[in-house]
């Protein structure tokens, strides 16, 4: 929400879209739309929201779920599979056609810097956020071998103080969502294609990089 204030004080058109319309009622001159990602019919909701606003140049997808899983419950996995990965597909996918045929658009989404190595607590998301990265990269090969007009820029946060992480666990080094969405818009004004959000995070994802696996596997966290 934080990013479409932003874009509204730079005069842009904005719609925006969630599975609970109630939490879209504090912005104001928007077009709204109820979407949930999981449901077949997310990409004609979509395609409704994008017609009352007249059209679409940048998608800003920011839909996601995630959860400590320590114990593996079924459930949980599934809904993170669910979520991040075919709804994530799904609501991308939609995207990317719809700028193909237009000829040109932009694609930002907010993934994690979890998907830099597997998390022992987070299975599923560590690796839903995994397969976002590689898709979107997969995505901007295809449109540049397919000569489109599409640009992509995936975000890469850490912990960022919202209802995601509500709960007694103390994540270390949270992010203010206004500072996160400051970086956010910077990163779309610029059209980097991955952008880690903080100097922090990038700091740490670095090192994290470095890390063999042989050590890795045998870390607890």
């Amino acid at each position: 929400m934080e990013v479409a204030r932003l874009l509204l004080k730079r005069d842009w058109e904005v719609g925006v879209a969630a599975r609970r319309v109630d939490l879209l009622k504090t912005i104001g001159g928007v077009e709204t739309e109820q979407i949930d990602v999981t449901k077949p019919e997310a990409t004609q909701q979509l395609q409704n929201l994008i017609n009352r606003v007249g059209g679409m140049d940048l998608f800003f997808y920011a839909s996601g779920i995630g959860k400590q899983n320590r114990e593996l419950k079924e459930d949980i996995e599934l809904a993170t599979v669910e979520t991040n990965a075919i709804g994530f597909t799904r609501m991308i996918g939609e995207a990317y056609r719809f700028f193909a045929q237009q000829g040109h658009g932009h694609i930002a989404a907010i993934s994690s810097i979890a998907g830099t190595k597997g998390l022992g607590p987070a299975p599923s998301y560590s690796a839903t956020k995994a397969m976002q990265n590689v898709y979107l990269q997969a995505l901007e090969q295809q449109a540049n071998a397919r000569g489109l007009d599409i640009s992509f820029t995936d975000i890469r946060p850490g912990f960022v103080d919202t209802a995601l992480l509500a709960g007694n666990f103390n994540y270390p080094m949270m992010l203010k969502p206004e500072a996160v969405a400051k970086e956010i818009i910077h990163a779309i004004n610029r059209k980097q294609h991955v952008r880690i959000i903080d100097w922090r995070y990038r700091i740490l994802t670095a090192l994290w990089r470095r890390i063999p696996k042989c050590i890795w596997r045998h870390i607890k966290l």
